[in-house]
């Protein structure tokens, strides 16, 4: 790609500021307030167990029972619903991420405009209550899990634009490694609550039509509440950075100047949001088909998913945590091939000693979620320490935007994979050679972000 080696120089002053740690917990709570979207609505509860099951399917093809054809397809039928939902969000996602961070830069508004989308945000997650169980809220339930999906991936790139806010460059690894741990302990924390009222019998509460996936979901909105607010009044905003304001259409015209500048000034940073696209879709993948691996090839029951979930964000949290001192260390380009290594060797195990039993998947899966963290919290790093001045909500939102563009590969390898070998289990080698991928990809990155 480049050898070029690129590193934006911060002010003597940002260098030796002093860092207010209360105001890097306020800000990392943010991430622990809005990751039972992701771990207990999206991932592990609500759609797993709730939204593509057959309470959705018509009564008389669900009184047909599991290995009916028509059952299935109707299963099947009800995940490709999700996944057109999903597609459409990815895309909002991709269009609009990086004007709406530009135009939170150039107004000086990052916070309002994360109040805004994480407002939003609580608002699906209160709207899913209404999602009875009955084919008729399918479509209502996939809208707003897909609405949720935008809004907190925007939200998302306000709140990564805040980290030059609350770090300074000799430690900003160790705050994005603080923010993604809360949020992987957030998520395990919510997921115990699920367990212990659901080893409750919902302490006798009438559960009938959804009602205890629709009050989790409620107990998801309340909890970002309760959460998000410390980011709004103790992180302080970012100024405006003077450029005068334009309409929507112009800050696509100024989007694509930006890009041209910013090839021409820092190519190795262009190279970075194309690598870290590729690895990106490939941890994506990996989350997304974890519990089918646990489930069809492992043959773990929903009790054990669920725990092996719990098992995976307390490793994945404590690892972000402590990754992010290697980080300012060693800088984060090496902890990010580093760690993309490690995730291809735990990988190939888990796809090549399958007939060990399940204890190759605890082993090797967990060691798959110890890299999967320190990847994020440093690619986060590495973004905002070569960001330039008043440009990181729209530098962050081409990071999401750059995701968005190569979704695509992580499923269509596990895809493949599986149609060439006839078995679930070889489907995780088309996830490895995703992120197999983008650690070549990254190796021809220079950037020396330290």
């Amino acid at each position: 790609m480049t050898s070029e080696a690129t590193s934006h120089a911060a002010a003597p002053d940002d260098a030796a500021r002093p860092t207010r740690w209360g105001r890097v917990v306020a800000w990392a709570l943010w991430d622990w307030a809005t990751q039972p979207f992701n771990s207990v609505i999206v991932t592990f509860v609500f759609v797993a167990l709730y939204l593509t099951s057959e309470s959705f399917l018509d009564p008389e093809i669900a009184s047909l029972g599991e290995g009916h054809p028509a059952y299935d397809l109707g299963l099947s039928q009800l995940a490709g619903g999700l996944g057109t939902g999903m597609t459409v969000a990815g895309i909002l996602v991709a269009v609009l991420a990086p004007v709406l961070g530009q135009r939170a830069d150039t107004s000086g508004k990052r916070k309002a405009w994360l109040a805004l989308f994480t407002g939003l945000l609580v608002l699906c997650m209160l709207g899913l209550f209404f999602v009875q169980a009955a084919p008729p809220f399918f479509a209502l339930g996939v809208g707003l899990i897909a609405l949720g999906s935008v809004f907190g991936e925007i939200g998302g790139v306000n709140y990564n634009a805040l980290i030059s806010q609350v770090s300074s460059p000799r430690n900003v690894g160790r705050v994005s490694g603080l923010g993604w741990g809360f949020g992987y302990v957030g998520g395990i924390v919510a997921l115990v609550i699920v367990v212990v009222a659901d080893g409750a019998d919902w302490w006798g509460m009438d559960t009938s039509n959804g009602m205890a996936y629709r009050l989790i979901a409620v107990g998801c909105a309340v909890w970002a509440v309760i959460f998000a607010w410390p980011v709004f009044r103790f992180v302080p905003e970012a100024p405006a950075t003077g450029r005068p304001q334009v309409s929507l259409l112009g800050s696509y015209t100024r989007l694509w100047g930006d890009l041209v500048s910013l090839w021409r000034e820092s190519r190795a940073t262009v190279w970075f949001l194309g690598a870290s696209a590729v690895y990106r879709d490939g941890l994506a993948g990996v989350f997304a088909f974890g519990a089918v691996i646990a489930s069809v090839a492992y043959g773990f029951d929903a009790t054990q998913v669920i725990m092996f979930g719990i098992a995976a964000n307390l490793v994945a949290g404590l690892a972000t945590m402590l990754a992010g001192l290697v980080d300012d260390w060693i800088g984060p380009r090496r902890l990010i091939i580093g760690s993309l290594t490690g995730m291809v060797v735990a990988g190939l195990a888990v796809a090549f000693l399958h007939d060990v039993g399940p204890i190759v998947f605890w082993i090797a899966g967990l060691t798959l979620c110890l890299f999967v963290g320190p990847v994020q919290s440093a690619s986060r790093s590495l973004l905002a320490r070569v960001c330039p001045p008043g440009k990181q909500g729209e530098i962050f939102g081409l990071y999401a935007t750059t995701g968005r563009a190569v979704s695509f590969l992580a499923p269509l390898m596990w895809t493949l994979a599986i149609a060439l070998t006839g078995a679930t289990i070889w489907g995780v080698l088309g996830l490895i050679t995703v992120v197999a991928l983008g650690l070549v990809a990254m190796l021809f990155v220079r950037i020396d972000a330290r």
